[in-house]
């Protein structure tokens, strides 16, 4: 028995004109976006060159002394380091054990059956994400301060006898902080899950109904199964970014009762930078950070590929 061979058919030649043509705006618009990215992203990595030298500001690069590895060697024997590193990462752990929040946020928006409900509340729950932490800090001083909003309503019910100082008691920082980080992202994180669960097939849940299965067994045996995926993705890229716990929610929430306990890697790089102007130890500082930040990027990547088949990058 021979067996014919069909080849598959050739794209018309009056197409491939087309094809490269969209094909090259395409490109011509992403073109920008690439220069941006490169000129914000890659070119001040060749700033680095000053964590190598004695550098003042002033005094042109050829001029100062060059002291190789000694601002590195400066950090195995800096104390604030081993302080900003452990407020950085248990900042971050802090992060990842509240990650399956927004998941459960999502679920819970899923399962809601008014679709009105439903925008009204995410959107509400989305809101946060677009207030700057300026405002957020404003909104926060108003409510949780000496004279705020809470310890007036608290201390006039009687149940205080004196003001209690939220945001300045540095015992409870770490989880006040945690809270105030989840409100303001718990909306933003969720629609990623909620993305994935518009995309599981409907004819998954309509097999439950068939099966008799309730309302909590097809979230946990359908719902949750099918955007595992997707969290487990989301955990292994904030691990690799465990020393990026932020920056601008540490700066404004900063005061002197709490700077040792929420003084992380990025503000400290800022002060050390541009309020004490020691600029080659903060490069190498903030070099230290993006290289451990790769390290872990492609470590988390390999885990990923032994454990789901499956890289990330």
């Amino acid at each position: 028995m021979e067996l014919s061979y069909h080849p598959e058919p050739a794209i018309p030649k009056k197409n491939r004109p087309r094809i490269r043509k969209e094909g090259m705006i395409l490109l011509g618009m992403a073109i920008p976006f690439i220069i941006l990215a490169f000129a914000f992203h890659y070119v001040p990595l060749f700033g680095w060159v000053y964590s190598f030298f004695d550098y003042r500001p002033g005094i042109p690069l050829s001029k100062t002394e060059f002291v190789g590895f000694e601002h590195f060697k400066e950090m195995l024997t800096d104390r604030n380091m081993v302080r900003v590193l452990a407020n950085t990462l248990a900042l971050s752990f802090l992060a990842l054990l509240c990650a399956p929040v927004p998941l459960l946020l999502a679920v819970m928006i899923s399962e809601v059956k008014s679709n009105r409900f439903k925008r009204i509340f995410q959107t509400t729950s989305t809101l946060p994400h677009y207030i700057s932490w300026v405002i957020i800090y404003s909104l926060a001083f108003s409510m949780f301060s000496s004279e705020g909003a809470i310890n007036t309503i608290l201390m006039r019910l009687g149940f205080i006898d004196a003001p209690l100082n939220v945001l300045g008691n540095s015992e409870h920082v770490w989880l006040t902080q945690t809270l105030i980080l989840l409100w303001k992202t718990i909306g933003w994180n969720a629609i990623i899950y909620l993305a994935a669960i518009v995309s599981i097939d409907s004819e998954l849940y309509d097999a439950a109904k068939v099966d008799g299965a309730g309302r909590f067994k097809t979230i946990w045996h359908i719902t949750v199964p099918s955007i595992m995926p997707t969290f487990i993705v989301l955990q292994l890229l904030a691990v690799s970014n465990l020393l990026s716990a932020g920056f601008e929610q540490y700066l404004v929430f900063n005061n002197v009762m709490v700077a040792d306990k929420i003084e992380v890697l990025d503000l400290y790089v800022y002060r050390l930078g541009l309020v004490l102007n020691d600029y080659p130890y903060s490069t190498a500082v903030g070099m230290f950070k993006s290289v451990i930040s790769i390290i872990l990027l492609f470590l988390v990547n390999g885990l990923s590929k032994k454990i789901r088949g499956e890289s990330i990058v």
